[in-house]
C-alpha cells in the first residue's frame, strides 16, 4: 500500500476532551465563560495588549476594519498573495484596496515598493506574516511615523513568532490570529483579536458583543445592556475556547517540535538551492514559528511534476493562494501594476506536510528521488 501522509493534522493534548466535558456538564456552552477568560488571559500574557477571542480570524479582521471607522475614499494597502478575508474585511466597510507585491525571495510584502502606494487616503497597512515570518518592523514603523496610517498585523499564521524577541501581535494597532484546524495551535474554527490602542478597547468590546454593552452588564457595571453601536456576532463558543485552552497549555512544546521538523526539511533539502529552487528565507530579525515549509520551484511545470510524484507516493503536498488581484472577483477591478513576485509564488510555491505524524525521512527521500531523475 502507498503511504498516506496528509498535508495537515491537528495536534492533540490530553485535556481537550476533559475541558469540553466540563463545559457540557456546566450547561453553559455560549462564549464569554470560564474557558474564554482563560484563553484570553493566556494570549494576553504571551502577546500583550487586550485580547478578544473570536469565532475566526476573519471576524477579528472585521472588528479591526470597524475600529478604523472607514469612510468613502479611504484606502487600505495589503498583499495580493493572501487569503480573501484579508481584503474582504475592509471592502465590506467601503474601503478601496491597494495591492502590494511580495518580496523577491519571500511572500511577505515588499517594503521597497510599499511607499509608492501610500497616499493621503491611506488609512492602514495590513502586513501578512507568511509562514509566521515577521516583516521588518523598523521600516514599517518609520513609514507609519512619516505617513500617519494604522497598522493591522495579519498574524493568522504567526502565533508564537517574534520580531527581535517582541511577540508578533504586540506591534501594530491591532493584530489578528487564526486557530483554524490547519494552524499550529487550533480549536477547529476560531481566532483572536489583539487591541494595542487603549482607546479602542471599549469600542472593540462593544463590536465583539454584537454592538451592545453586554460585557459591561456581565461585569456588573450596568443594570441592563442595550444596543449602543454597530457590531456583529463575533464571540467564540465556550466549547471551542475549552479546546483552545488545552492546546495553549502545550503550545510551547508543539512549537519546539515543529521547529525541529522544519529544520530537518531545510537541512535535508538545502541542496535544491543549487538547482535554482528557493527554500524559505528567514531574516535575522525574525524568529518564525515553523508554520509552513515550502519550495519555490523553477516553473509551474516542475511544481506540478513534483506534486504529482509525491501524490503517487501518498504524500499530500499543496500549492497555496491565488493572487487576489487575479481572482474572478477582483481582476476587473484591479488597476495597479503587475505583481510579478506574488504571481511567482502563486504558480511555483509548493507546501510540504508539517505535523506530528509526518515521516520526515520518507518525504525528503521522495523529493531527493524526484530530482535524481532530472
Amino acid at each position: 500500500m502507498k503511504e498516506k501522509v496528509p498535508f495537515s493534522k491537528p495536534y492533540r493534548s490530553k485535556n481537550e476532551a476533559k475541558f469540553i466535558e466540563e463545559v457540557l456538564i456546566s450547561g453553559k456552552t455560549a462564549g464569554g465563560g470560564k474557558f474564554t477568560q482563560i484563553a484570553q488571559q493566556t494570549l494576553q500574557n504571551s502577546i500583550g495588549g487586550n485580547c478578544f477571542l473570536t469565532n475566526s480570524c476573519t471576524a477579528a479582521l472585521e472588528i479591526s476594519a470597524m475600529l478604523l471607522d472607514i469612510q468613502e475614499g479611504d484606502e487600505i494597502i495589503l498583499p495580493s498573495y493572501t487569503f480573501p478575508s484579508t481584503a474582504n474585511a475592509f471592502l465590506l466597510r467601503g474601503a478601496t484596496i491597494r495591492f502590494v507585491d511580495s518580496q523577491l525571495n519571500h511572500p511577505n510584502i515588499d517594503l521597497d515598493h510599499l511607499e509608492e502606494l501610500i497616499s493621503e487616503k491611506t488609512k492602514a497597512i495590513v502586513p501578512m506574516y507568511y509562514g509566521g515570518v515577521s516583516s521588518d518592523w523598523k521600516r514599517l514603523k518609520a513609514l507609519q511615523e512619516k505617513h500617519k496610517f494604522y497598522i493591522i498585523e495579519e498574524a493568522a499564521q504567526a502565533f508564537g513568532a517574534t520580531y527581535l524577541n517582541q511577540p508578533l501581535g504586540s506591534l501594530g494597532d491591532t493584530a489578528v490570529f487564526s486557530f483554524h484546524e490547519t494552524k499550529n495551535i487550533s480549536c477547529g474554527e476560531g481566532g483572536a483579536l489583539i487591541v494595542n490602542k487603549k482607546e479602542w478597547i471599549e469600542p472593540a468590546e462593544i463590536i465583539w458583543e454584537k454592538g451592545t454593552n453586554r460585557a459591561a452588564f456581565k461585569r456588573g457595571e450596568i443594570d441592563k445592556y442595550e444596543w449602543v453601536a454597530l457590531g456583529s456576532s463575533y464571540v467564540n463558543s465556550e466549547l471551542n475556547a475549552a479546546y483552545l485552552v488545552a492546546q495553549l497549555e502545550q503550545s510551547s512544546y508543539w512549537l519546539e517540535e515543529r521547529k525541529k521538523q522544519w529544520n530537518y526539511y531545510f537541512e535535508q533539502l538545502s541542496f535544491l538551492e543549487e538547482k535554482g529552487i528557493l527554500l524559505p528565507q528567514i531574516p535575522d530579525f525574525a524568529n518564525h514559528n515553523a508554520h509552513i515549509f515550502y519550495l519555490v520551484l523553477n516553473s509551474t511545470e516542475e511544481l506540478q511534476a513534483l506534486k504529482n510524484h509525491l501524490s503517487e507516493k501518498g504524500i499530500d503536498a499543496l500549492t497555496h493562494y491565488r493572487c487576489l488581484h487575479k481572482t474572478s472577483y477582483f481582476k476587473n477591478k484591479y488597476e495597479g501594476t503587475k505583481l510579478l513576485n506574488a504571481e511567482k509564488f502563486e504558480s511555483r510555491l509548493l507546501r510540504l506536510p508539517l505535523h506530528s505524524d509526518v515521516p520526515m525521512n520518507l518525504i525528503t527521500s521522495r523529493i531527493i528521488d524526484f530530482f535524481k531523475t532530472k
